[in-house]
């Protein structure tokens, strides 16, 4: 008897052991929702998209990307935060919702940290200061010299209230020692039409390239600590003169918290192969994007330590939540 009972103990040992690669081998079984908390169009979506499509061809079933824009990312990562954490529901979040988002708001519908599960980095870029062609700055220098002499007559538009954008024009206010208004809006898509036809003058935004290079809007300076090869002849904001001012984003894939880790092993493994492809880092690059990737412990560490310096910032800056 007691030998049936060990060796019926060690058959059940071996099946749980043998039981997270057995996971990991049959997942995907069926069609898998990305959510991007942003409108389609904004750079999030795009490279969603582009990494969703190969996700679909190397793990056999349809990766889905569905819009749930709204309140700066909020809406999109809570229908996340609340789903079962099986691999078929996962986020792109980014830097605004799951760092910034907790020095812009006195409450929350998630924990950006408690209530989801990191699989991978996915890609990161610096943003441009940019302006409309009739803004009569050609430089840095320029923009703040006018700002300052005309306070609170400039505006700078943003993907949403408490988002990076918003954060990175609060800050250059703060550093820059001016009065430009923010207008924010639902997604970096809708502000950018306006930026396009005049009705906001500024904006600290990532999506802006192709507009700069058909010289339907002016690139003053980049906000990263490097040039960014899309347009390498726009200096960076310490290089045109605002010293100390840096801001940077990124994206990254996330799941409900409790999602299991040969789940968030393996799709982070696909991702690291696919966000390196030639094709890839091209499409990455028409949006001033590089390729960041890394392990689910590791996003871990690299989420904390962003939620914390981005705080740090807000306290700087003088943003109070709301």
């Amino acid at each position: 008897m007691i030998i049936c009972l060990l060796r019926g103990l060690a058959a059940a040992l071996l099946l749980a052991a043998a039981a997270p690669a057995v996971l990991a081998q049959t997942y995907p079984a069926k069609g898998v929702r990305i959510v991007v908390a942003y409108p389609p169009g904004g750079a999030t979506d795009v490279v969603t998209r582009v990494l969703a499509e190969h996700l679909s061809r190397s793990l056999g079933q349809p990766f889905v990307v569905e819009n749930r824009p709204g309140a700066g990312g909020l809406i999109g990562s809570d229908v996340i935060a609340k789903a079962a954490p099986d691999g078929y529901s996962l986020l792109m979040g980014v830097v605004s919702s799951h760092a910034i988002a907790p020095s812009a708001y006195k409450s929350m519908p998630y924990d950006p940290i408690a209530d989801f599960s990191t699989i991978s980095l996915a890609a990161g870029t610096s943003f441009f200061i940019t302006v409309h062609p009739s803004v009569p700055a050609q430089n840095l220098a320029e923009l703040i010299q006018l700002a300052r002499a005309r306070p609170g007559t400039l505006n700078f538009g943003s993907s949403g209230k408490g988002t990076t954008p918003h954060l990175a024009g609060e800050l250059f206010n703060s550093m820059a020692r001016v009065q430009i208004q923010h207008v924010p809006y639902k997604g970096s898509a809708p502000m950018l039409a306006d930026l396009l036809g005049g009705q906001i003058q500024v904006a600290f935004d990532n999506t802006v390239v192709a507009n700069v290079r058909a010289g339907k809007l002016r690139a003053l300076a980049t906000t990263g600590p490097r040039r960014v090869a899309a347009l390498p002849d726009v200096p960076t904001a310490a290089e045109a003169g605002l010293a100390g001012y840096e801001v940077v984003t990124w994206m990254g894939m996330m799941g409900p918290r409790g999602l299991p880790a040969p789940i968030a092993a393996r799709i982070a493994g696909e991702m690291a192969r696919i966000m390196v492809l030639p094709e890839v880092v091209e499409r990455l690059a028409t949006l001033g994007f590089q390729p960041l990737t890394n392990t689910p412990t590791q996003f871990a560490e690299y989420l904390a330590a962003e939620r914390a310096k981005w705080a740090k910032a807000a306290r700087d800056a003088g943003i109070e939540p709301e």
